[in-house]
């Protein structure tokens, strides 16, 4: 027999026992649904865990500090040729690092800002202006800076609501509308934290420190609220290392001379590639972290729940196999007669054994794909109807957020496959006995 005859067959053998068939299906669909529906929550979990640490910042970005210590030959290098501090050497070979698309050192300084009778203080970090745009910071207003930005600063979003008025109130409400145009008010930057507040007549004015004061421009102000981007000033390294000496000369400290950094930022621009960055700078002596390390520690964590649920389901799909085996077993129980005239007329014993296993992948092929199709539907439900209500149940899982399910277009099939060969594994063995039936026992019982 051909192909062709043999589905034919296969269906109406299929067709003629529909209470049995149905029941062996639905099997199928029961254990294809716990499959995909289980390891959906698991993917779920994993895109809420980037979506949240994503939203606290830069998942591309790698945050390198100096290590310090061990015996130094060279400004920031140990006998063995590793970096114990960040200099312009240290930032070059990070640079060369396949993945790695920007570097900037990295200093911070925390400034008062005035303008006009408000004020605010901020932590400010300095960084080269020509790398913030390869920084892929999100601007809501203004610009970026740029390489030739000296006492121009960037806004992160929340630090405009800070400015408040010392005369009227002693700090700032941190919420509400910004009382300050930062783009456009005259912008004064100093190192003294009493910069605007109200007079008292404690101390000797030849005793108090006299900071400088320095005009700024505001030029721009990012955007994501929540990033942690929103809660600093950014501006050009230079001028605010200039600006930190300054503040500790006021203080009676010694400036910094030297061309060394206690911290850098790298930007990598595939972010499947910031574990393999991080490793290899830590290879060169240096000390990194990133947000995209909490999270292979949280995807970890999400893996194993998914591994428990996904081992749950191919129970069911396990206990499905056990009805096909069944249902093909009773089959041929029932068609003995049948094998025994197919024999009989001449038919091929490999076809005899192809037929049973094309009825038993047939049953596994249509669970799988009606069992797929049910649970892309129940993942539609979960992320609209049922979101709140699965939000609170895998709260305490760690889960919880805008998805609840996610199936790759890879599960989908990969479970269509799985369960149509699960079916024809479970009729491997009732196949063999149909083809070893002997036909003149077979006729004689009948």
């Amino acid at each position: 027999m051909n192909s062709r005859d043999l589905v034919g067959l296969a269906l109406r053998n299929l067709v003629r026992r529909k209470t049995r068939t149905l029941l062996a299906v639905m099997g199928v669909i029961v254990g294809t649904c716990a499959i995909i529906v289980m390891l959906s929550i698991g993917f779920g979990m994993s895109a809420n865990f980037q979506e949240q640490i994503e939203s606290y910042g830069n998942l591309h970005l790698v945050n390198v500090m100096s290590s310090g210590g061990g015996n130094m030959v060279g400004v920031g290098t140990t006998p063995d040729g590793k970096f114990t501090t960040i200099n312009e050497e240290a930032l070059q070979a990070i640079e060369k690092l396949s993945g790695v698309e920007a570097v900037s050192p990295k200093i911070e300084e925390y400034l008062t800002f005035g303008i006009g009778k408000y004020v605010a203080q901020a932590s400010v970090i300095g960084l080269r202006p020509e790398v913030m745009e390869k920084f892929n910071y999100k601007l809501q207003d203004g610009r970026l800076l740029k390489k030739t930005d000296k006492y121009q600063v960037v806004f992160g979003n929340q630090v405009p609501i800070w400015f408040y008025n010392p005369k009227k109130t002693s700090y700032s409400a941190y919420n509400g509308e910004p009382q300050v145009d930062v783009l456009t008010d005259e912008l004064i930057m100093t190192g003294d934290y009493e910069y605007g507040q109200k007079k008292t007549n404690t101390g000797s004015d030849e005793n108090k420190i006299k900071y400088k004061q320095y005009e700024g421009q505001g030029v721009g102000i990012l955007a994501n609220p929540d990033d942690e981007s929103a809660y600093y000033v950014y501006m050009n390294i230079d001028t605010l290392q200039k600006i930190s000496n300054d503040n500790k000369k006021a203080r009676g400290e010694a400036p910094k001379r030297s061309k060394t950094y206690d911290q850098a930022m790298v930007y990598v621009g595939d972010i499947e590639l910031v574990s393999e960055v991080s490793d290899a700078i830590r290879d060169m002596g240096l000390q990194t972290n990133s947000l995209n390390d909490w999270l292979e520690s949280m995807k970890e964590q999400a893996r194993m729940i998914q591994g428990v649920l996904g081992g749950i389901g191919a129970v069911s799909l396990l206990v499905a196999a056990l009805g096909i085996t069944n249902t093909m077993v009773m089959s041929i129980y029932e068609r003995t007669k049948e094998i025994g005239i197919m024999k009989v007329i001449g038919a091929n014993l490999p076809d005899i054994k192809r037929l049973f296993l094309m009825e038993a992948g047939m049953i596994g092929f249509l669970g799988g794909f009606v069992g797929v199709v049910i649970s892309l539907l129940l993942s539609l439900l979960m992320n609209t109807v049922l979101l709140e209500t699965m939000n609170m149940f895998l709260g305490s899982m760690g889960g919880g957020g805008s998805t609840i399910s996610v199936i790759p277009w890879w599960v989908a099939l990969g479970a269509l496959a799985f369960a149509t060969a699960i079916g024809v594994i479970a009729g491997f063995s009732p196949a063999n006995r149909a083809m070893k039936l002997s036909a003149l026992e077979s006729l004689r019982n009948e």
